[in-house]
């Protein structure tokens, strides 16, 4: 892999991972329009590596919120750090099930269906809307909220819908405030991006021939920066219910992804 293509790749992935666009999605639209050749193709490594970078740039912009998740933690009592820790885990169980049971029937969507994707995408675009609209609270992530949010990010699995678009909508459309609707949102992908890392390295299916260092570094580099300014970008967009810009852009790009899947 070339360094630029690492650079471009690794800033793509920092964006899109908080930025409620679906990367995937994009992912998708670029191979049909520009043929597969066209896009680079990444490594399982590459991947792993790219994942890891936004994962640490989520926990360096939530820093202080995540001390004091493990020094409530560490008090080993119910108290709210606990509470928002158990809400996490809740969170990722739908997730975990679609990953481990349809693994398989999850990869057939991502088959350079432009259609799919486009519907997708306008799917994502409602809920921004809808999201954008809503009054604004104080209300907390509740344990059953938590659990109806864990199945729309697993439902974000499929190319062209929102992880952050869609967690965050809902969570705001179930009345919960939008800071902390983000907060919880960005909170929430880090242990399912680090199990999955671990996943891929106990798999033995990574390929550490040491060739593409200096480009995997770069990745990694351009990913975390991209995904440190996305990250405190989304958050004030949620604050000041800035979603209608993306929503617009979703149904543009959206309704474009259709047409072109028909006219292919």
């Amino acid at each position: 892999m070339e360094t630029l293509d690492a650079i471009i790749l690794g800033i793509i992935q920092g964006l899109t991972e908080f930025l409620p666009v679906s990367s995937s999605g994009h992912l998708e639209l670029g191979k049909a329009i520009l043929g597969d050749n066209s896009v680079p193709e990444e490594s399982l490594l590459f991947t792993v590596v790219l994942h890891a970078a936004t994962a640490l740039s989520t926990i360096v912009v939530f820093r202080k919120d995540i001390w004091e998740i493990i020094s409530g933690l560490l008090t080993f009592k119910w108290n709210e750090e606990m509470q928002f820790s158990v809400k996490i885990i809740i969170s990722m169980l739908p997730a975990v099930f679609v990953g481990l049971f349809f693994e398989e029937q999850l990869e057939a969507f991502f088959g350079g269906n432009v259609r799919f994707v486009g519907f997708m995408l306008i799917i994502t675009a409602v809920l921004l809307y809808f999201a954008d609209k809503a009054k604004d609270t104080e209300k907390k992530v509740s344990f059953k909220n938590a659990f109806i949010v864990g199945i729309s990010q697993a439902i974000a699995m499929l190319p062209g819908i929102s992880r952050s678009g869609a967690t965050i909508s809902t969570s705001v459309l179930l009345g919960v405030d939008k800071t902390k609707a983000a907060r919880f949102s960005f909170l929430m992908v880090v242990p399912l991006i680090f199990g999955k890392i671990a996943k891929d390295l106990m798999s033995g299916d990574l390929n550490f021939d040491g060739g593409n260092n200096f480009a995997m570094g770069a990745g990694f580099i351009a990913a975390f920066v991209a995904g440190l300014a996305a990250c405190t970008w989304m958050i004030q967009l949620v604050k000041k219910s800035k979603l209608s810009y993306f929503a617009i852009y979703c149904l543009v790009v959206g309704l474009i992804a259709i047409a072109y899947g028909y006219m292919a």
